[in-house]
């Protein structure tokens, strides 16, 4: 049975109370409301659009729906409409507030009042009271994030509609009692590009197969793991609504999961949560989705099922995140049709299999699962618009408790933070990289962290601290947030995190999202308040460089931003040479610039807040002349590789000059006349080349399903393209590669190296989304400014190496390695005695050139600010001398 059929409202209508019909038939426009007054004039989605929102082989490009929400704003006084920014490409970024007429003509207030129950400090209870019984729930609901999921876009227009023309008692109840946020794309960008592809194709034999690239410009699928390090404009602009302008008691974000699942996930999580959060947002998430649940089915839209599939403790994404900003930041997973395109399930395909997810049978919580059939566009919408009342509906009827436990779970957070082993957090002046750390400091104000600094130096706990030290203090409501990112955290190894065999489960992309050490900046705990003069941070750190009198400078090679100095000096015609040894002032490492004007040096220096110090008896045997680096890094169809889009941004960011090389780029051969340095970002041999995968190998549907995917985009270069990638090394040209991509090199260039962890179990070997440490070799040109201690993030496909035995074991230098002891440090780790002392980098020689093997990823999703030298150092040409 088809949910898109609308039958099933009927039956509803037919079946049960009036008040109970009408709230949960938002998928049939709820029968029998009629719209009045200001709302008559309301178009309807279908006379909009020219169909139903959810119509088999029916898409929408993404400017006739701002086109038809700002139609919903011209003709109903419920809603305004806030263009909050601009997405990557350049579409607006909007956020529709839906309410009462005379909520709406309030907003400024009702924020304010709100921002008060976010953080009551200092707020007379008295106050508060009276924003429980005065102030109004606020709801913010996301839809289009990952756009091949792109049934929500739907349900956004539909929802929206409802929400401005529906007159029954329930509605006005709502309108009266929430303001709800209503972010219809997430990914304006992206779901054009998937409209674009499924469009064109429809009617052919390739419709609704896989987008050959990712839909996002630089990060796909990734995108909201980007919500705690805010690199997208994208998570830049729903970030000032859910961390900073309004705070919502609840959110939501509608996606959709694999088409042989149960029909949809929704709230609460599955075990194991992370601890820190104020048990109220895990029981509101429990109480949401019970409401969900309740509705799906006396809907009888089955398959609904939750505390299952997704774990509470995952990547710190949108939802994952906003329970450590005391909101109850939920999830919606329906199944997917292909595209927009139905797709027909036999129930046997319906096994189960995932967390919590035994099999399809009725179980307690998914009592009427769904038998198979044909599973449409429709049923998509249908589920996410019932899911998307159920918030708003219990919003409404439970309206003041919600706002008293705002203030309660704010209250108790600070208490807790009070309370807790750890009082504060130090990040001392007195870096290793300042600027990274000022940096940090601005990312966890964009999260409505409180941060303070000191005017003058102080010492805590035995430990002197400079003045201009950051002081993050643990009695603030975001308490459990900053645990997080700057402590120590260590996945839970218990009966929830493995198999009865014994074997892992992985976590949900991520064991740690930790900022500080992914970040590569020192933050210490403090068992003791700081006592010491702290002013607070209000605003971004934006400090220019200084620059010297002289003609000749020196840039520090140990911050991050020197390299952005030095890529814009090259640009501009001046000389920058590279410190190989420790002389006069400089370090191994630094940068020494000439051949400028001190004005275009101040332009530098404000630009990437490097500061230009006076070389001083730097001589010339003492370094070596940059040249700009002729970079080409390799991009391929098969829905793209994040990792080569996280690689382009961060590239970007630090102006390096790059070309993108595809298959036919690399198969014309003689790639040494045109590049220097080739990178391979993460991934499977497979991918990059086009043969099958071994025996075995999982496959992602998008990447399987190569008969659905025109000739033209089926990439894979293949003999040829590894051919003349060999060539290129042997003629004097150098091969980065990250993680998995090593394998190429490996196994197709007969490298004399092992990866140690390849073919392990979980029972052996198992770092899912870690931190370990590493002991580098900073005297190494491919290290040169690296502190001799650092932190991998070390992920899923990431390798670990031990050099074969030859005649020639010199031509393999390692770079970095694992620590002999001690290596984890936050995340989870099994098998740790496999990779103590091991390989993390190195760099083996092959004819003239050279290929150097990253085993992790040292640009991880530009979170990995601590290990980015590792990168930036071997794109640059190498000395040819003292070495």
């Amino acid at each position: 049975m088809s949910a898109g059929s609308g039958s099933w409202a009927a039956r509803l209508l037919a079946g049960t109370s009036r008040s109970i019909a009408i709230a949960l038939a938002a998928s049939a426009l709820i029968a029998g409301a009629v719209p009045a007054g200001a709302q008559a004039q309301v178009p309807t989605p279908e006379s909009w659009f020219g169909h139903r929102m959810g119509s088999d082989r029916k898409l929408e490009p993404y400017a006739k729906m701002v086109a038809y929400y700002q139609r919903l704003a011209a003709t109903s006084d419920r809603i305004k409409l806030v263009e909050i920014g601009k997405s990557t490409e350049g579409r607006p970024y909007l956020a529709l507030f839906i309410s009462a007429p005379e909520n709406l003509v309030r907003l400024d207030e009702y924020r304010a009042m709100n921002a008060k129950l976010a953080d009551p400090r200092g707020v007379a209870q008295e106050e508060l009271d009276q924003i429980v019984r005065n102030g109004k729930a606020v709801i913010v609901q996301s839809y289009d994030l990952h756009s091949s999921e792109i049934g929500s876009s739907l349900t956004a227009v539909e929802f929206t509609h409802a929400m401005v023309t529906r007159t029954d008692p329930e509605m006005m109840n709502v309108l009266a009692n929430v303001i709800t946020i209503i972010m219809p794309s997430l990914n304006p960008d992206g779901h054009d590009m998937v409209h674009d592809w499924y469009m064109k194709y429809v009617g052919t034999p390739y419709e609704g197969g896989p987008m050959p690239w990712m839909y996002q410009k630089y990060v796909g699928h990734d995108n909201n793991r980007d919500a705690f390090m805010l690199n997208m404009a994208e998570s830049q602009n729903i970030a000032k609504i859910l961390y900073r302008e309004w705070v919502p008691q609840a959110y939501m974000d509608h996606h959709q999961m694999g088409q042989y699942t149960p029909r949809i996930s929704i709230p609460p999580y599955a075990d194991p949560i992370r601890p820190g959060a104020d048990p109220l947002v895990w029981r509101e998430m429990t109480w949401f989705g019970s409401h969900m649940a309740y509705n799906l089915d006396a809907a009888r839209l089955p398959g609904g099922i939750g505390s299952a599939i997704y774990s509470g403790w995952g990547h710190f994404g949108f939802h994952w995140i906003t329970p450590f900003h005391n909101i109850a930041g939920m999830l919606g997973e329906s199944a997917s049709a292909n595209i927009a395109s139905p797709l027909y399930v036999h129930p046997d395909q319906l096994q189960g299999g995932q967390r919590n997810v035994p099999d399809n049978r009725p179980q307690m919580n998914m009592p009427d699962p769904w038998l198979g059939g044909w599973w449409r566009p429709r049923d998509i919408v249908d589920q996410q618009l019932v899911t998307s009342w159920s918030i708003v509906d219990l919003a409404a009827k439970n309206r003041q408790l919600l706002l008293r436990n705002m203030y309660f779970k704010a209250k108790r957070q600070v208490q807790r933070g009070a309370e807790a082993e750890v009082k504060a957090y130090v990040i001392g002046a007195e870096q290793h990289d300042p600027l990274t750390a000022r940096k940090m400091v601005n990312a966890l104000l964009l999260q409505k962290v409180d941060v303070f600094q000191s005017p003058e130096g102080f010492t805590q706990e035995g430990k002197a601290y400079a003045a201009g030290s950051y002081v993050v203090p643990m009695n603030q409501p975001n308490q459990g947030l900053v645990r997080y990112l700057l402590g120590r955290t260590l996945f839970p190894d218990d009966g929830y995190a493995r198999t009865k065999d014994g074997a892992p489960i992985r976590p949900y992309d991520m064991g740690t999202d930790t900022m500080t050490e992914f970040m590569g900046v020192k933050s210490d705990p403090l068992s003791q308040p700081v006592t010491a003069r702290l002013v607070g941070v209000s605003g971004p750190a934006v400090v220019p460089g200084t620059v010297a009198d002289g003609s000749s400078w020196r840039l520090d090679g140990r911050l991050n931003d020197s390299f952005h100095a030095a890529n814009l000096l090259l640009k501009s015609g001046a000389t920058v040479k590279r410190v190989t040894a420790a002389a006069g002032n400089a370090r191994a490492g630094d940068f020494i610039v000439s051949g400028v004007s001190s004005t275009a040096v101040q332009g530098v220096a404000a630009t990437t807040g490097v500061s230009f110090a006076v070389a001083e008896n730097v001589t010339d045997g003492a370094s070596y002349a940059l040249a700009k680096p002729r970079v080409a890094m390799l991009k391929r169809y098969r829905g793209g590789n994040i990792d080569e889009g996280w690689t382009r941004f961060l590239l970007e960011q630090y102006d390096f000059t790059y070309t993108s090389v595809m298959d036919a780029d690399l198969k014309v051969g003689n790639l040494i006349k045109k590049y220097d340095v080739i990178v391979l970002p993460s991934d499977s041999v497979s991918n990059m080349t086009g043969e099958a995968p071994p025996s075995g190998t999982p496959i992602r549907w998008e990447a399987g399903n190569l008969e659905s995917t025109p000739p033209e985009y089926r990439s894979g270069f293949g003999e040829a393209g590894t051919k003349a990638l060999e060539e290129f090394v042997r003629a004097g040209g150098r091969l980065i590669t990250f993680g998995q991509a090593g394998d190429l090199p490996i196994q197709k260039f007969k490298l004399p190296v092992k990866n140690v962890v390849a073919g392990k179990t979980g029972k052996e070997f198992w770092s899912p989304g870690s931190t370990l440490w590493m002991a580098v070799d900073a005297k190494n040109p491919l290290a040169f400014g690296m502190p001799d201690k650092a932190l991998a993030i070390f992920t899923a496909d990431c390798q670990v190496y031990e050099v074969t035995p030859q005649m020639h074991n010199e031509r393999v230098q390692v770079v970095a390695r694992y620590a002999d002891q001690d290596v984890l440090q936050s995340g989870w780790l099994v098998g740790d005695d496999l990779i103590k002392g091991k390989a993390a980098m190195l760099s083996a020689s092959l004819g003239k050139g050279e290929v150097i093997l990253i085993g992790f990823r040292p640009q991880h999703r530009a979170q990995a600010h601590g290990t980015y030298k590792l990168l930036f150092d071997a794109l640059y040409n190498k000395p040819t001398f003292g070495l």
